[in-house]
Parts: structure tokens; C-alpha cells; sequence
């Protein structure tokens, strides 16, 4: 669930980690770990270090803990070499067995997009019409799923077409037909869907398909304000706002979405006094309308009157058109970097459905035909195809399933192309630095070392990267932990506390 939760089980960690819950923001929701074992960290600074005969032996505690001694494992840690005859598998428990893998499946969408369509891969969003005069009888805005569109970029548009001397339009189309299928993934929980991290991902992607708004706490008592991202929203949009501003030792959690299909939304939300402020966000009802509708503002802001407005989602022939205006997205080396640092659900999917139109241009289903198209790269890479099964590109849905052992094999292959394999580096989270594990692994010997995409939904926590201990060769590891009803701190701080024991690696004769 983008490393998310049920609104229920945001709750529920509150309750049980005061202190340790990290409100979510629009791209992921994370709950944070809770300190490592004492007994593991000190271990870890004051070792001298374990042979990697030791290793089992060392993994073994903490795999056998009473809270994570039911729990389901696949895990795989091996050398990192570009070269599959130099590697030497660590540590392996059911390497083979399909588990839920959570966000670790962005993985798999990741390499296959930057092996597909390279690192400065860029998406186009175009403005098209045959102008004769300042007047234009149809003026059509197409999207090609650019997940990174925001209000400003459609501003840029319009100054653009204000530029060409353009100034009545009398039909604007919004055409949100180059992504074929549902928007919204049929395998994803209704309740996902409402929050802004389970937005749908149609053509015409804008805002990422979300209301974003930030909450501030006052003073003890009082309700959270919100500052929304765009102050139009808060016209259009009302608000049960249930939140509360909380004393220092009282729990925090951030819960957000849309009640229905309406332009509504409920705020469950508590923030300790003096804390930060928190970002979060909505799910837009109708995505390819909402984009219209601020085109349409940003327009008419730039001078452009238009008569009429409309969506079209099916294909039909028409005449050709010149392409009038154009923005692009950034490459996409940096739309990686939201993807797989910040988790972003709706970043995942459009580059799945990108590879999907790509390879089967004609497809009913650019979901399918994505997946399809990722698993045609990664066996070209040499990725077991039994080794996992998507349904998204993102993790989010409950019916993923991956190995460590194609986790695995997916980090090692992307290590054999030096400028792909820095780009892919560079989009993972880095422990104690940045993205979901800017707060894991802090005053550790694993800050800066572990470099991992982190993953989590309901009973399922996941890491799987790039691990360089200081006194041994790197490491390629990854580690997926199921169970049904388990604690999510106890089954993250066994996998961070895995990690700590492999930092300890030395050489030995």
C-alpha cells in the first residue's frame, strides 16, 4: 500500500509506538522503525566482526523471536558481481518462495522501465489545433500519463497558446484515451483508492491524481489547520475535519480520503503540539475532469476565453491536428527517484502502463500489457519468470507475489550496465539519509551503507538492495517477511537487525 496501511492499522501502531509514527504524506505513509535491539546495535559497533561461516549462525536469534518465529521468509543475501559465476550466495531461507512483496515490486517496474526506454526517457503532454485566427473551434489537451503534470505546468501551457496569439476557444477536449483500461486497478481495496496515495492513473494525470492539503497542529485540543496546495480546492471541496492537536506523550497518526464519489473528505488526524507539520492528501473522483477543469482556469487566467469544455475516453478517427503547445516530464532518471525513494504509488503505475503502451500499442489493457512488457525485460536479464507475479506495477495490491531469489537477481543484473546501474542506485532510499529510510537505521553502521527499497502493506514488511559493509566486499540481499495479524515493528526490526548483523561481515581466512 505505497509502504502504507489500513486506516485501521495506522491506529492500531499509533497506540502501540508513541513516539515512533511518522505521519504520511501524499507519496508514501511509513510507519517508522523502532529502535533496533540493544543487544544487536551494540553488537554491531563494538564487534570485531563475524566470518560469513558465522553468518547463520548469528541470523538464527533473530529469526527464531517469539514474534516473528510464525512468520513466513524468503530471504537471499549473495556478493554483488556484474558476473553471475563470481557470486557467492551468504545467507538463503526459502530464496524461492512467492511471498507478498509489498512496494519491493516497484523493483521489477523500475529496472524494466530504465532498461526499456533508457534513463532520458522523458513523457509528452501535448496542447493541439489548426488555428487560423485567434479563434480556435476545437483546442485538445493530450495526456500521455505523465505523473509528474502539475497546475503549474498547465499554466506554462496556456502562456504558450496566449503567446501564438490565441484568445476564443469555442470546444476544449481533455483526451484521456492514450492509457486503455480501468484507471483504477481492479486488485486494489476500495479504501485505498479514497486516499491520495491510491489515486487512479488515467492519461490525464494531474496534482498525481490528488487533493494535497498540509495539517498544522495548535494549541492542545484544537483541531488541526489545513493549508491546502491550492486554495480554489477548498472552495470546491468539504471537509469533516475530526483531528486534534495532542500533548507531547500523546500518539500520532495522519488518516485522509474521500468519502465516496463526492467531493468530500474526512480527517481522522492527531498531532502533538509544537511537532511538524504534515502533508497528506485525497483522491481526485474524476481525474480526467479535474485536469479540464484547470486547464480551463489556467486559460482563462492567460487570456483565453473558452465556450465549452469535455472529456473524451475513446478513441475515434479524426482529422490531424498541429501540435499548438507542449510540456515534458523530467527524465526519467528523476521520475525513478520518486518512484523508488518516496515510494509513489502513481509513479509506478503510469511507467507500467508507459511500457505497456510501448510494447503493445493496441492492447485493451495497458496494465496487462505493462506487466507483460516487464516480464519480457527482466527475462531478457535473466530474471526467473516464476520468481514473482504482478498484478501492479507498485505493490499495493494484496496478490503480488515475489522471491528474494528474483528480488535478487533484478538488483544483481542492473549492476551490469554502469551508467543504468548508477541511475537505478541513485533511485533507492539511502538508510539515515533520504526517503522512506530517512529515518531507519540512524547512528548505525548501516547509515549511508544500506541503499533499499523499502516496502510494507498490512502483515507484510520488505527490503531489498545494496548493502556495502565496511569491512567486507557489497552485498546484493533482499528479505520479504509475511504474517497475517503480525506486528509491524517486530517484523521490521528483525529485517533491520538482519541488516546490522550483516555490517558485521569481515574477511576471514
Amino acid at each position: 500500500m505505497n509502504d502504507g496501511f489500513t486506516r485501521v492499522l495506522a491506529f492500531t501502531i499509533a497506540v502501540l509506538l508513541p513516539g515512533q509514527y511518522t505521519v504520511p504524506n501524499r507519496a508514501n505513509a511509513s510507519v517508522e522503525n523502532p529502535p533496533n535491539s540493544e543487544q544487536v546495535l551494540a553488537q554491531a559497533r563494538q564487534s570485531p566482526g563475524i566470518c560469513p561461516a558465522q553468518l547463520t549462525g548469528a541470523i538464527a536469534p533473530i529469526l527464531n523471536r517469539s514474534a516473528v518465529r510464525s512468520a513466513r521468509w524468503s530471504i537471499l543475501v549473495q556478493t554483488r558481481s556484474a558476473d553471475a559465476g563470481n557470486r557467492q550466495t551468504l545467507f538463503a531461507r526459502n530464496p524461492s518462495t512467492l511471498l507478498i512483496p509489498a512496494s519491493n515490486i516497484k523493483l521489477f517496474t523500475t529496472a524494466a522501465a530504465l532498461a526499456k526506454l533508457g534513463q532520458h526517457y522523458q513523457i509528452r503532454t501535448s496542447v493541439t489545433g489548426n488555428p487560423t485566427d485567434s479563434s480556435l473551434e476545437t483546442l485538445r489537451i493530450v495526456g500521455r500519463g505523465d505523473p509528474s503534470l502539475t497546475t503549474a505546468q498547465l499554466n506554462t501551457l496556456a502562456q504558450q497558446l496566449s503567446q501564438k496569439g490565441i484568445r476564443q476557444v469555442n470546444q476544449l477536449i481533455g483526451d484521456d484515451t492514450y492509457f486503455r483500461g480501468d484507471a483504477v486497478n481492479p486488485n486494489w481495496d476500495r479504501e485505498d483508492t479514497l486516499a491520495g496515495y491510491g489515486a487512479a492513473v488515467n492519461s490525464l494525470i494531474l496534482n498525481q491524481n490528488a487533493i494535497g492539503f498540509t495539517l498544522f497542529p495548535q494549541r492542545v485540543g484544537q483541531p488541526l489547520r489545513i493549508q491546502w496546495d491550492d486554495l480554489n480546492d477548498a472552495r470546491q471541496w468539504r471537509v469533516d475535519n475530526r483531528s486534534i492537536t495532542v500533548s507531547a506523550n500523546g500518539e500520532e497518526y495522519v488518516d485522509a480520503y474521500r468519502i465516496g464519489n463526492q467531493f468530500a473528505m474526512r480527517i481522522d488526524a492527531q498531532l502533538r503540539a509544537g511537532s511538524e507539520p504534515e502533508p497528506t492528501s485525497v483522491s481526485v473522483p474524476n481525474p480526467g475532469n479535474y485536469l479540464v477543469q484547470k486547464f480551463r482556469t489556467a486559460l482563462a487566467n492567460a487570456g483565453i476565453d473558452v465556450t465549452n469544455s469535455t472529456l473524451v475516453r475513446t478513441t475515434v478517427t479524426r482529422s490531424p491536428e498541429t501540435e499548438l503547445a507542449f510540456v515534458e516530464s523530467p527524465l526519467l532518471r528523476d521520475l525513478l527517484i520518486e518512484t523508488n525513494q518516496e515510494s509513489n504509488n502513481i509513479y509506478a503505475e503510469a511507467l507500467l502502463k508507459t511500457l505497456g503502451k510501448i510494447q503493445n500499442p493496441n492492447h485493451s489493457n495497458a496494465t496487462e500489457s505493462g506487466i507483460a512488457a516487464v516480464k519480457a525485460v527482466l527475462t531478457q536479464m535473466r530474471v526467473t519468470p516464476k520468481g514473482y507475479s504482478m498484478v501492479d506495477g507498485s505493490g499495493l495490491a494484496s496478490r503480488n507475489r515475489a522471491s528474494a531469489e528474483a528480488l535478487v537477481q533484478t538488483l544483481q543484473a542492473m549492476t551490469q550496465y554502469p551508467e543504468d546501474s548508477q541511475a537505478f542506485r541513485n533511485s533507492l532510499p539511502v538508510a539515515g539519509e533520504n526517503g522512506t529510510l530517512k529515518k531507519r537505521f540512524r547512528n548505525t553502521p548501516a547509515q549511508g551503507r544500506l541503499v533499499a527499497k523499502t516496502g510494507y502493506i498490512s502483515g507484510v514488511v520488505s527490503l531489498s538492495g545494496y548493502l556495502a559493509p565496511p569491512n567486507y566486499t557489497p552485498l546484493v540481499l533482499s528479505m520479504i517477511v509475511n504474517q497475517s495479524g503480525g506486528s509491524v515493528s517486530a517484523m521490521r526490526g528483525a529485517v533491520d537487525d538482519i541488516v546490522l548483523v550483516l555490517t558485521r561481515l569481515r574477511e576471514c581466512q
